[in-house]
């Protein structure tokens, strides 16, 4: 008898397998994205920081360290009282800074130095009390009558020593492209901050030079920026026809915005009076230069370069008008961060799909 030929139905099996590896696949890309948004959330938190801060006091007052309560700005009596100076740690053309001692705490006393400039020093008094958030250096106290401001210390001083710090073997961890990137959204977030303050839109004046930018900002010992220098922070107010020229003499230089340099040429003399004003959109066009600063040169680094490549061009446009808002500028760095940071997590995921 003819044996049947024996045939086993095997045309399910090759549809089954790669459907059940798509859809393990799928899912696992669901957990790292899940598990992504949750750490991307507490990236932000503890390296953008929120919105809210807790560490914040009710206007006149302040707090730092492991303190709860909130204590009143110290005053005239108390500041000569309590306050100890140790010693000069810094000197402008407005005023001398101390690094000086307040119940055991280290803190930073700053003393106007040019009487003809205490109409700046007290405007910056003025911004410093106005602006106090998660954005701005810490005030503990004044004494206009003194010409006196005390404000919270920060060992790691100015911007301007950012890559000597980070290669210290201590901070060496921190010397990172996403670090870096950070330090920039913080940077856009201050400028932000100002052109939508409670008292409205206000242009950072001493940024003539990428140097005197860097000098304006503190690096917090948990690596975030505060703005420090409030002197010269005028005022826009487009509503009443009123915008602003930073001082009064001739800007020059790639780093200032083209509006704020001389427009009639080489054979009209400089004149202030005849020098146009112009807006906030100035602040705009120094970001990417102040970005490749924080940026450096780390692994990673021209990656992230690229990514901001058009926001950037679009931040060095000749037409104040056409530039972006800080808001904006600040909502692409964010994005970048977030893309960078799912593609260093999930690498060929696309290919796998």
């Amino acid at each position: 008898m003819e044996k049947k030929p024996h045939f086993v139905r095997r045309e399910f099996l090759p549809r089954e397998v790669p459907s059940i590896s798509l859809a393990l696949l799928l899912a696992a890309v669901l957990l790292l994205n899940a598990l992504l948004y949750l750490y991307l959330n507490k990236f932000y938190s503890s390296l953008g920081r929120v919105e809210t801060d807790p560490g914040l006091c009710p206007f006149g007052y302040f707090k730092f360290g492991a303190v709860k309560n909130c204590s009143p700005w110290l005053s005239c009596e108390a500041i000569n009282k309590e306050v100890r100076k140790l010693k000069c740690v810094g000197e402008g053309a407005v005023k001398k800074v101390f690094l000086s001692e307040w119940k055991e705490k280290k803190v930073v006393l700053s003393q106007l130095t040019n009487s003809e400039l205490k109409e700046d020093f007290l405007h910056g008094l003025k911004m410093l009390k106005a602006l106090q958030s998660k954005y701005v250096v810490r005030l503990l106290g004044y004494c206009e009558q003194q010409f006196t401001i005390l404000t919270e210390y920060h060992p790691l001083g100015s911007l301007r020593g950012l890559n000597e710090t980070l290669y210290i073997p201590k901070y060496k961890a921190m010397n990172t492209w996403h670090r870096r990137l950070m330090l920039a959204i913080d940077y856009v977030s201050v400028i932000r901050y100002l052109h939508s303050s409670p008292l409205g839109t206000l242009v950072m004046c001493d940024s003539n030079d990428l140097d005197k930018v860097l000098s304006q900002y503190l690096l917090t010992s948990d690596f975030h920026i505060l703005v420090n220098d409030l002197d010269a922070l005028p005022l826009v107010n487009r509503s009443a026809g009123r915008l602003v020229k930073c001082g009064h003499r001739e800007l020059q230089g790639e780093f200032v915005a083209p509006e704020q340099r001389w427009p009639y040429g080489e054979d009209v003399p400089f004149e202030d009076d005849l020098m146009p004003p112009y807006d906030e959109k100035t602040d705009i066009w120094k970001i990417p230069d102040v970005s490749n600063f924080f940026l450096g040169h780390v692994e990673g680094s021209d990656i992230v370069r690229l990514h901001l490549f058009d926001i950037h061009a679009a931040c060095k446009k000749k037409d104040p008008a056409e530039r972006p808002s800080a808001q904006e500028v600040l909502d692409t760095y964010r994005k970048i961060l977030t893309l960078l940071i799912q593609e260093a997590a999930m690498p060929g995921t696309r290919e796998m799909l």
